[in-house]
């Protein structure tokens, strides 16, 4: 390297790329990544299992390789963050509970194996909430994960600690998954991209239910085009892929060459509430200063009916449906402190009747024709991304939204969520920062199965966000966040 920055700075198409031109050796980005885990983990508790020994050999591996004139994968000689949801051989893998505190998987999960055939490497294991369930990263095992902006604050969850190790440049990758949100709510919170494809795009042979826009896996990075790298690979198709019922015939390689888009030639759909669900004052101001912006870029920016408001409910339901499906041959071993979240779900799910999951499901199903209808006239829809700022991590979720109450753990996500009962394809996009300092993130949202196209026109909006400060990704204060008195190890394990 010939500039003055750390490797644990460089995004990982750059540092792949220099690795496999011998500038850079895959050994110093990990020292550097690893150096910078020491350095702000204490802070932000985001890397809740490391694996250094390994990943030093693995790291000098790759390096001799280079050396031997081997052709490197895709990900050569790059560090990776593994939501701990996702198992990993010889690592352990707690799903966020106390009851797999020292489980240490045989085998990986079809999401890594692709990872590590493609040259990627396991750094650690980043924090989720028990069963990976909830928009706050907390459990009793490990505590909290701060905001990189202010540990005192929530990241987002469930992907909370995969989003915390990327921004604040633990390492350049990380995976995550996407039930209501889990991967685009800490992408807005911690300021980084995070990627919920169509379903069936990446395969997922850890599903429960046959065939469902839930449980969508999908990659966290500092830009969209290294998600889009990360995509090719966990999209592969390969041996494991085919325990998966919802994995269609498709080559996923195109994902790490994505086309130039013409901003001017973009028709763009805009709401800030889907409709009328819950968001706040605060954000629908900061969202339309934005859009103010983003107007001057694209070729038309229009205000849209989109309507999505009883998608809400039609989430609860089929949650309900699901949790059933996921979590009763384990419901009565759940011990008193076990994860509320899903508690409140799969109970209410009993005393709910059939007949209302059913309605559910047809109404799901009218709605996602009627907005898949606003993609003939348009190519992107844009909404905020969280319906309130990041708030203290202390509490699980909010209680009122500009006095309303907020029912339930999954009424203040339903930005998110309603985006997933119709299953379109997401991208999560820093937008600048917020009123209060923390960043601010948009969803910008394709057709379905126009995933290609989606990342493309996203990363030409993102290069076009990065020449304008307001709307540019924001980068933590590394110093500042260094010499933070944190309590996210010891509070965090009292709260869930």
């Amino acid at each position: 390297m010939s500039d003055s920055r750390e490797p644990n700075q460089l995004d990982a198409a750059e540092a792949r790329d220099l690795i496999a031109t011998g500038n850079l050796t895959s050994v110093d980005l990990m020292e550097s990544c690893i150096s910078q885990i020491d350095r702000l983990d204490p802070v932000v508790n985001a890397v809740i299992t490391k694996a250094y020994d390994r990943a030093r050999q693995e790291a000098a591996e790759a390096d001799q390789a280079i050396k031997d004139g081997l052709e490197p994968g895709p990900l050569h000689g790059i560090p990776i963050a593994i939501k701990d949801i996702q198992a990993t051989r010889g690592i352990v893998t707690t799903y966020g509970s106390e009851t797999y505190s020292e489980n240490v998987p045989d085998q990986d999960a079809g999401i890594v194996t692709r990872i590590r055939n493609a040259g990627g490497i396991v750094i650690g294991k980043t924090n989720i909430p028990e069963s990976s369930i909830g928009a706050n990263t907390v459990n009793r095992l490990f505590g909290a994960t701060g905001n990189p902006f202010n540990p005192d604050l929530t990241c987002g969850g469930s992907s909370g600690g995969s989003a915390v190790a990327v921004a604040t440049n633990m390492a350049p990758l990380a995976t995550g998954s996407d039930h209501g949100g889990s991967l685009r709510i800490p992408a807005s919170y911690s300021g980084v991209v995070g990627y919920r494809a169509t379903p069936g795009i990446v395969p997922n042979e850890g599903r429960t239910t046959f065939h469902t826009n839930y449980s969508v896996q999908g990659p966290m990075a500092r830009t969209v085009k290294d998600a889009a790298l990360l995509l090719s690979v966990i999209a592969e198709r390969d041996m494991s892929a085919h325990r998966d019922p919802m994995v269609f015939p498709f080559d996923a390689k195109h994902f790490a060459d994505l086309n130039e888009v013409n901003l001017k030639d973009l028709r763009v759909a805009i709401t800030a509430d889907l409709g009328g669900v819950l968001v706040s004052e605060t954000i629908r101001q900061v969202f339309k200063e934005r859009v103010d912006r983003i107007a001057d870029l694209v070729a038309t920016c229009n205000w849209h009916d989109v309507d999505l408001t009883s998608a809400p409910d039609v989430d609860w339901h089929v949650r309900q449906d699901l949790f059933v499906t996921q979590y009763h041959q384990q419901a009565d071993s759940w011990d008193e402190g076990f994860n509320p979240n899903v508690r409140a779900t799969y109970e209410s799910a009993l005393k709910t009747p059939m007949e209302d999951i059913a309605s559910a499901r047809r109404v799901q199903m009218s709605l996602f024709q009627s907005f898949a209808s606003v993609f003939e006239d348009h190519d992107l829809v844009i909404c905020p991304g969280v319906s309130i700022p990041p708030f203290p991590w202390k509490e699980l979720n909010p209680q009122l939204i500009d006095g309303q109450v907020v029912e339930n753990y999954m009424a203040w996500l339903a930005l998110t969520s309603s985006l997933t009962v119709v299953g379109h394809p997401v991208v999560a996009l820093p937008c600048g920062l917020d009123e209060q300092g923390t960043p601010f993130g948009i969803q910008v949202v394709g057709a379905m199965y126009s995933d290609h196209q989606l990342l493309s026109a996203a990363s030409a909006l993102e290069e076009a966000f990065s020449g304008i400060k307001e709307l540019a990704r924001p980068e933590p204060d590394f110093q500042v966040l260094e010499n933070t008195e944190s309590f996210c190890r010891t509070l965090g394990k009292e709260i869930n």
